[in-house]
């Protein structure tokens, strides 16, 4: 006999009505099912935000007279609508066997708004999953790969759950049945002798069933400066970073007395002159930040509001029997990952010691000579290379399955400073003789320094440097912008002269006026060549009717082989050894020294390309750019390139950001795409 769960000993009946094609079915459990856990999560995510909070009608189970034939035909969309709040997440339903209908969610969506952790996995169809259950006996899923996305087949998960699902247009709709926290208490851990002096603490959630839960990071928590035991003397200045917010949010309803438990008070009121009576010499000790700020109901969810020390984060778990989440806040929150994602695809996660330091990392192995498996780089918008987005965008409009972010740019102004190559065009230059890596469709790489060489030569062999293409960057002498730098052109410096350049021919010379203010079309069958400062002087040089052309190398020459290039620098290590040289590469010593969470690319041995983001270590902040290089060398890199880093540093794959949330990662203006292909 079978013994079922607790909080499954009801039977729940599940109706999945596809509206448009009025086509239901009724799917009632056995008891065989519900002992897999009562499923139920929510979680929000870069991409998977919170877009409203329009209620849905409450979905009921039915009964029809007669069984109804499965779809024709597939359905999908790239909305879902859980418990009535509308939250961005593709998925797909079709027909299946026995007159059917299977659903299935994007695994970065299922993963994030369900709140389902993903175990180890070395076959891409198959993923194993555990939510209020036992990781032992994991539920395993099937996939399906398209279109970017990686697919789970949820709908013997959505019975056992007693979810009811319901397509609508292009949102799929989800109602949980409803659950209540019945506790919520905090407790000290004792310290791990592995780690730091940062003592981890533990929230344990009580829950009466399975339900979907959420995690998400916020901005620095504002604190109130304590009173100066002088209040003639400003209080002094905190030396310890602030703390940072985080929310737990479950798809359950809270008891008043939890609520009323944490419910901030408001501190006591001294009079300034009784203040200063009662303390005139010993400055007050802060009181520590309360670990739970606050405890609240909001449309039917419970939001847990934490306010986190600099260095710890929240890792959360959850348990059946009973059904508990467990919130740790940890200095070493990463778990450890290894997940063949699809074919030629993998995703790995863990912590690397570097001596004494254990920096987190989470990466992607490609097999680049798997059939069907390339790499493009990636920039906002194909019409112009002006512009920035968040890579978990752009990534999206390139339909790319993997992704992290590429070369540097400005931030002001949204314009590239680095070499972009795509199909062998050149997008944007490089500059500095910074760090590159190219590559071919053949699954050959080429990491080095990399400067371009273009010369102007006129009719009477008059030879001219341009310096930079397509580029940000600006500095006395001459540039050249082409088509793919937009339809137009605006002066990035004050009195630019601009030489219009048609079929090889220069047709007409512009002031370029004040910087910003004039926009110059860029003619399709040619190029602008814009002087500034002392190139100014070689306008009388080149009059208009000069028969022009371009003669352009790559130093080293062996770029000029490579159809695909990024530029972004510095190069970290070259045939197995480190040859950092930021100085050579023209980066400041700030940036040499700081300490900052960092991407990078890199080969391997074995001809794999690995693609990771390195966040801050335990403890800490993020590595050197010189810890960056043995990081990567102590993961096996043959040659290895530095990308942008900082709040630029983004990893996607299917939909989701691998390495952080996404209301942290900032805007980007270019990046590396990785794409499955039939």
């Amino acid at each position: 006999m079978v013994k079922v769960p607790n909080c499954c000993q009801q039977q729940y009946s599940c109706v999945m009505s596809l509206i448009g094609n009025a086509k239901l079915m009724q799917a009632t459990l056995s008891s065989l099912l519900l002992t897999v856990v009562c499923l139920a999560t929510t979680h929000v995510n870069a991409q998977e935000s919170l877009k409203n909070d329009r209620q849905i009608p409450r979905l009921t189970s039915q009964t029809p007279t007669s069984p109804l034939p499965a779809v024709s035909s597939p359905l999908s969309g790239n909305q879902i609508s859980l418990n009535g709040r509308t939250l961005s997440g593709t998925w797909l339903q079709r027909p299946g066997t026995a007159k059917q209908i299977t659903t299935h969610i994007s695994d970065g969506a299922f993963r994030q708004l369900i709140g389902v952790n993903f175990l180890n996995s070395s076959d891409w169809t198959r993923q194993p999953i555990q939510w209020f259950s036992l990781a032992s006996k994991p539920l395993v899923l099937s996939t399906t790969l398209l279109k970017g996305y990686r697919y789970l087949d949820i709908t013997n998960f959505a019975q056992a759950a007693g979810w009811q699902i319901q397509a609508n247009g292009n949102t799929l709709a989800i109602a949980t049945p409803k659950a209540q926290v019945t506790n919520i208490v905090q407790n000290q851990q004792p310290s791990d002798a592995n780690l730091p002096p940062l003592q981890p603490t533990r929230i344990v959630v009580d829950l009466d069933r399975p339900t979907p839960w959420q995690v998400a990071q916020g901005a620095t928590v504002k604190t109130i400066p304590s009173a100066s035991p002088d209040p003639d003397t400003p209080p002094p200045k905190s030396t310890t970073p602030p703390n940072r917010e985080w929310t737990v949010t479950l798809d359950a309803m809270a008891d008043p007395a939890l609520i009323q438990r944490y419910t901030p008070q408001p501190p006591p009121t001294l009079l300034p002159d009784l203040l200063k009576q009662l303390s005139p010499l010993t400055p007050p000790i802060p009181a520590p930040e309360p670990l739970i700020q606050k405890v609240e109901v909001v449309k039917n969810q419970t939001i847990i509001r934490l306010s986190v020390p600099f260095g710890l984060s929240p890792q959360v778990n959850t348990v059946a029997n009973p059904h508990r989440l467990i919130i740790d806040i940890r200095p070493d929150p990463l778990e450890e990952r290894d997940i063949t994602w699809a074919p030629g695809l993998r995703w790995r996660q863990r912590y690397i010691n570097l001596g004494a330091e254990r920096f987190p990392v989470v990466w992607l192995e490609i097999n680049p000579r798997r059939v069907g498996l390339t790499l493009k780089p990636m920039w906002v918008s194909p019409n112009t290379l002006i512009g920035t987005a968040p890579l978990i965008q752009t990534a999206q409009r390139y339909l790319a399955v993997a992704a992290i972010n590429g070369g540097y740019f400005n931030r002001n102004n949204r314009l590239p400073l680095g070499a972009i190559r795509r199909d062998g065009q050149w997008l944007s230059g490089p500059i500095l003789n910074r760090g590159a890596i190219a590559w071919n469709n053949s699954g050959q790489f080429y990491f080095h320094r990399l400067t371009l060489e273009e010369t102007l030569i006129a009719t009477n062999n008059q030879r001219l440097p341009i310096l930079f293409l397509n580029s940000g960057y600006v500095q006395s002498g001459i540039a050249r912008y082409t088509p793919a730098w937009g339809t137009t052109y605006t002066p990035l410096t004050d009195n630019e002269i601009i030489l219009v350049v048609q079929k090889n021919r220069i047709t007409n010379q512009l002031p370029g006026g004040k910087v910003g203010e004039q926009a110059i079309p860029i003619p399709l069958d040619g190029y602008l060549l814009t002087l500034r400062a002392s190139a100014t002087a070689s306008a009388s040089q080149l009059p208009v009717g000069t028969t022009v052309s371009i003669s352009s190398n790559t130093t080293p020459a062996d770029f000029n082989r490579y159809p695909h290039i990024i530029g972004a620098g510095p190069l970290l290590i070259k045939n197995r050894q480190i040859v950092l040289d930021a100085k050579a590469e023209k980066f400041s010593n700030a940036f040499i020294a700081e300490k900052a969470i960092r991407s990078g690319i890199c080969t391997t041995p074995t001809g794999t390309l690995t693609i990771a983001a390195v966040h801050n270590r335990v403890g800490g902040y993020g590595p050197t750019l010189a810890e960056h290089a043995q990081l990567l060398q102590q993961m096996g890199c043959v040659d290895a390139l530095n990308l942008d880093g900082g709040s630029s540093t983004s990893l996607y794959l299917g939909g989701q950001l691998l390495d952080r949330f996404p209301s942290t990662a900032a805007r980007v203006h270019n990046g590396i795409g990785i794409f499955l292909q039939k």
